[in-house]
């Protein structure tokens, strides 16, 4: 199969460092995880961490620390707006519809990214919020978003460690360069007060 312009419908390109240190990541993530299960007493779910593994990893650390910093920002704004507005929603007993505590909930999330001035993070934060208010059990509510928060900031630094110590060789020119020219700087400075 074709496409109209004379390229193949499937294209296989080569594997990436990126690709390789995500998966590198999120299975470390996921075996470090499964070491919890097996030798302690805690049950712990690697999902969550994972996708923050996903998300910390970047072309460039910086973009890394960019993307997974809004995944955990957005997942720690959503989790602390929506343990409130679960139990008005669910457990108060107060006779105000559903309805509006999902628009009260919402319209906080979004102020409160605004606020801390965390736009690229309003996603992760509106997925946090509906999933626990809508999917989680009264009795989980509050373990579920404080493990959910934890995990995704888990799985970020997994993925930003990883970035920090195997870095892409853009990001290792860009550094050798960014060196290269505080170097002539200095070098410069030495040889003006050398002269003086």
């Amino acid at each position: 199969m074709e496409q109209k312009s004379g390229r193949p419908l499937i294209h296989f390109p080569g594997v990436g460092m990126r690709t390789v240190k995500t998966v590198i990541s999120a299975t470390l993530v996921a075996v470090i995880y499964g070491l919890v299960n097996d030798y302690t007493s805690f049950e712990v779910n690697p999902c969550f961490a994972c996708i923050g593994a996903v998300f910390g990893m970047g072309n460039v650390w910086k973009g890394g620390l960019q993307s997974g910093g809004n995944r955990f920002i957005g997942t720690l704004i959503g989790g602390l707006v929506v343990i409130p507005i679960y139990w008005l929603t669910h457990l108060s007993g107060l006779p105000v519809p559903e309805w509006i505590w999902v628009a009260v909930g919402l319209f906080l999330v979004l102020y409160a990214h605004q606020m801390f001035g965390a736009n690229g993070a309003i996603q992760p934060g509106a997925v946090v919020f509906f999933v626990v208010l809508d999917t989680v059990v009264p009795e989980r509510y509050i373990s579920y978003t404080i493990a959910r928060i934890i995990d995704t900031g888990i799985g970020v630094l997994v993925s930003l460690a990883i970035n920090r110590i195997w870095p892409s060789p853009l990001e290792a020119r860009e550094e050798a360069e960014e060196l290269e020219e505080e170097l002539e700087e200095v070098l410069e400075e030495i040889a003006e007060e050398s002269a003086q």
